[in-house]
C-alpha cells in the first residue's frame, strides 16, 4: 500500500485482507464494501443486528426491532425494547482488563495510564459518589475539564448512573457556560480549577465562581484541584472536591438500566443566527454510531493505540474517547498547546506511545507542515493510519499529511459529520483508493446524496450534502426545541436532512466537500463554495491560511472578498492573490479585495468562523462568539477592513 504517481493511496490485497471492514463484509455476505453500503441501505434490520455484535455491543436486553418510525422520520426510536447502558461495552469485557486503556499526558511532560481495570473501578468510585450526592437518572451535569483520565471518568460515570452529561469547552468565559447549563436546567457541575498553556496555569475559578452566581439552581459544583493550583486550600471551600467525593468502587450499584432512546449527552454548538442549539444524544445511537464508525472508516482494534488530541466540549472528545475505549485500543490523551514547547510535540507523543492512528484538524497539519523539520523529527514508525476531521482540507496539505507522517504508506481516512450526526456521513474505508482531499465511500447505514435545489441528485456539480432516511447516530433532537430542530434540518426538502454542507460527487465514485452551504457563493449566477477559493489561494507560497466570504455586489449578485495569514511579503501576495483566482476560476470570480490579517477567527477545534468574518466585513451582528477562541482576531480584522476602504 502507497501513494501513487497520482498520490492516490493504494491499498494492497494485503491491507484489503486484514481490514476490520472486509471482515464485518464477510460476516454479512457482502463481496466488498460498495456491497456492504447496498446492503445497509436495503437491509438495515440485519446490518445494525451484525454490528452491534461484531461491536461487542453490551445489551442487558436484547432488542426486537431496529426502529420505529411512527413519529415520522425526525423522530425515530432506535432497537426497540432493548436495554442498555452503552458504558458498559468499556468496562465490561474481560478480554480487555488488564489492557492500557488511557495514557494522558500533561503539558509539562507528566503522564498517568490505567488498564481497562482501573478505569471500571473509577468510573464505579466516582459514580457511586456522585449518587451520593443525589444525583439520579435524567440529571443534567456540566463537565468543564481538561483532556485526560478525570475528564474521561467524568464523562463515563455520569452516563453510568443515567444522568445526562453536557460537555463544555475549557476556554469557555461565564456567559457561555451559563447559557448552556442554564437552558438544560443543569443540576450540577464537574470542573477543573485550571489548567497548563504555555508553560502558565490558567484558572477557571473566577469563571466557575462567576457561573455559580448566574445559576442559582446549580446546586453542585464538584471540582478537580490541578496540580499547578496554587490556591489556598481553603479556598474551595464552597465546592466539593472531586477526589473526596469519590467512593469506594464496590459501593456503586450496576450501572442505569437504560432505554436506547433514553438521552446521555446534551452537545452545544453554534447556529448562525440565535442561541446555541442543545443536541440531544442517546445510549442506542451516538455510542452505537461510533463503534461502527472507528471499526469501519478507522480500522481500529483491540490493542491499537488511538491519539487524537481534541477538547471534551466539543464533540471530537466524545467521539474520540468512544473509537478507542469501545474497541478496546489504548487511547493516548494530550492536555496543552500541539507546539509546545516546539512543533514536534505530537510527534513525540507518537514515538513515545507508539501511536497507530492520529487524528488531526486540517489547521493543525498546516501548522506541522509550515515546520517540517521539527515537526517529522520524532520517530513516526509506529503509525498505520492518519485521520483528518473538522473543516475541508486542501490536496497539497493532505498529501503532505500522508507523506510527511504516514510515510507514504500510511491512508489518511478523511472524515466529515458534525455535532448533530454523531460520527460521518462522508468518509473513506482502507479497501479501495483515496483521492488527496476527499472520500471514498458513503458510511454504511447512512443513505447520503448531494442534491441540488429541487431536490434531485447531482453528479459532478455542486449540491446539498443530504441524508435521505433516518440514521443511527443521529440528534434525538435539539433539547426542549423540537421546531428548531424541524427547522434547521427537515424543512426544506420533506422527509430529507438538509446537512448544511456543500459536496461533490465525481463520476468515479469519490465525493468532495466544499464548505458550508450557508457560507455558499454566488456569483453572476455562479455557485461556488469557499474553499474551493481558499484552495487555490493556499497553494501560494507564503500563504498560511485563507477564508473566503461572499459580499454583496450590485452588479454579479455576490462578490469574492478574500482574507489570508501570510509570511511572506503581503504586497507580492496580495497581487498573486488576485490574479491566480482569475487564472484558475476565470475573471468572473476575481475578488473584490484581499486583505492580509494577523489572525483568523476560529473555534477550539480549529475551525474557521467564515460567518463571523462575513459579519465584520458586512457590519452585522456577529452572533454568537461563544466558541471563539481569539476574540482579537475580530478587532484586527476590522481595523485592517477599515484601512481598505
Amino acid at each position: 500500500m502507497a501513494l501513487d504517481s497520482n498520490d492516490i493511496w493504494q491499498p494492497t490485497a494485503d491491507y484489503i485482507d486484514r481490514a476490520q471492514v472486509t471482515a464485518l463484509s464477510r460476516r454479512l455476505g457482502a463481496t466488498d464494501t460498495d456491497a456492504l453500503y447496498e446492503l445497509s441501505l436495503a437491509e438495515p434490520e440485519r446490518y445494525w443486528r451484525e454490528v452491534t455484535s461484531f461491536c461487542h455491543i453490551r445489551w442487558s436486553s436484547y432488542y426486537d426491532r431496529y426502529c420505529d418510525l411512527s413519529r415520522g422520520a425526525p423522530f425515530p426510536a432506535w432497537f426497540v425494547g432493548g436495554e442498555l447502558n452503552w458504558v458498559d461495552t468499556i468496562l465490561d469485557n474481560p478480554e480487555w482488563a488488564s489492557r492500557t486503556a488511557i495514557i494522558a499526558e500533561r503539558e509539562d511532560g507528566s503522564f498517568r495510564e490505567v488498564t481497562y481495570r482501573e478505569l471500571k473501578d473509577e468510573v464505579r468510585s466516582l459514580a457511586a459518589g456522585l449518587l451520593r450526592l443525589g444525583l439520579k437518572r435524567g440529571d443534567r451535569v456540566g463537565l468543564l475539564m481538561e483532556n485526560g483520565i478525570e475528564a474521561s471518568v467524568s464523562l463515563l460515570a455520569v452516563a453510568y448512573i443515567g444522568a445526562i452529561v453536557v460537555p463544555l469547552f475549557s476556554g469557555f468565559g461565564t456567559d457561555a457556560i451559563a447559557a448552556r447549563l442554564g437552558s438544560c436546567g443543569a443540576k450540577a457541575l464537574l470542573a477543573t480549577t485550571g489548567f497548563q498553556r504555555r508553560g502558565r496555569f490558567i484558572s477557571t475559578r473566577d469563571t466557575i465562581a462567576s457561573v455559580r452566581k448566574e445559576l442559582p439552581d446549580l446546586e453542585l459544583v464538584v471540582l478537580k484541584r490541578s496540580p499547578e493550583d496554587s490556591a489556598p486550600t481553603d479556598a474551595h471551600a464552597d465546592y466539593l472536591d472531586w477526589q473526596l467525593v469519590r467512593q469506594s468502587p464496590d459501593s456503586a450499584p450496576p450501572s442505569a438500566r437504560m432505554s436506547p432512546n433514553d438521552p446521555f449527552m446534551v452537545i452545544f454548538t453554534s447556529g448562525t443566527t440565535g442561541k446555541p442549539k442543545g443536541a440531544v444524544h442517546v445510549h442506542g445511537g451516538f455510542p452505537i454510531k461510533i463503534a461502527h464508525d472507528s471499526a469501519v472508516h478507522f480500522d481500529v482494534g483491540a490493542g491499537d493505540v488511538f491519539c487524537w488530541p481534541a477538547d471534551m466540549g466539543w464533540i471530537a472528545g466524545s467521539l474520540i474517547l468512544g473509537s478507542a475505549l469501545l474497541r478496546g485500543a489504548t487511547l493516548v490523551c494530550y492536555d496543552g498547546a500541539p507546539d509546545y514547547p516546539d512543533w514536534s510535540r505530537m510527534g513525540r507523543l507518537i514515538e513515545t506511545y507508539r501511536v497507530t492512528h492520529y487524528g488531526s484538524a486540517p489547521t493543525l497539519i498546516r501548522g506541522l507542515a509550515s515546520n517540517e523539520a521539527v515537526s517529522t523529527a520524532p520517530d513516526l514508525s509506529s503509525l498505520r493510519l492518519l485521520i483528518t476531521a473538522g473543516e475541508s482540507i486542501a490536496a497539497e496539505h493532505f498529501v503532505w499529511f500522508e507523506k510527511a507522517f504516514g510515510r507514504g504508506e500510511c491512508p489518511l481516512i478523511n472524515y466529515t459529520g458534525g455535532t448533530e450526526v454523531s460520527g460521518c456521513l462522508l468518509s473513506s474505508v482502507v479497501t479501495k483508493p483515496i483521492v488527496p482531499a476527499g472520500f471514498n465511500t458513503r458510511s454504511p447505514g447512512v443513505a447520503v446524496d448531494v442534491l441540488d435545489p429541487a431536490g434531485q441528485p447531482l453528479t459532478g456539480a455542486i449540491g446539498e450534502l443530504a441524508v435521505l432516511a433516518p440514521f443511527v447516530g443521529m440528534t434525538a433532537s435539539f433539547w426542549q426545541d423540537e421546531q428548531r430542530y424541524l427547522e434547521t434540518y427537515w424543512s426544506t426538502v420533506p422527509d430529507v436532512w438538509i446537512h448544511g454542507d456543500l459536496a461533490m460527487r465525481t463520476g468515479e465514485g469519490h465525493y468532495l466537500l466544499l464548505g458550508r452551504s450557508d457560507d455558499t457563493i454566488k456569483v453572476a449566477g455562479k455557485r461556488v463554495g469557499p474553499a474551493e477559493v481558499e484552495e487555490i489561494l493556499v497553494e501560494i507560497e507564503g500563504v498560511i491560511e485563507a477564508a473566503v466570504i461572499g459580499a454583496d455586489d450590485p452588479v454579479k449578485g455576490q462578490a469574492l472578498v478574500a482574507f489570508l495569514t501570510c509570511s511572506g511579503p503581503a504586497d507580492d501576495i496580495l497581487k498573486l492573490a488576485t490574479a491566480r483566482i482569475q487564472e484558475r476560476l476565470g475573471k468572473p470570480f476575481a475578488p473584490r479585495a484581499v486583505f492580509v490579517v494577523p489572525q483568523l477567527p476560529k473555534t477550539r477545534s480549529s475551525k474557521i468562523m467564515r460567518r463571523v468574518i462575513r459579519s465584520v466585513y458586512s457590519g452585522s451582528p456577529a452572533g454568537d462568539l461563544s466558541s471563539l477562541v481569539n476574540p482579537e482576531a475580530i478587532a484586527d480584522i476590522e481595523r485592517i477592513v477599515r484601512q481598505g476602504a
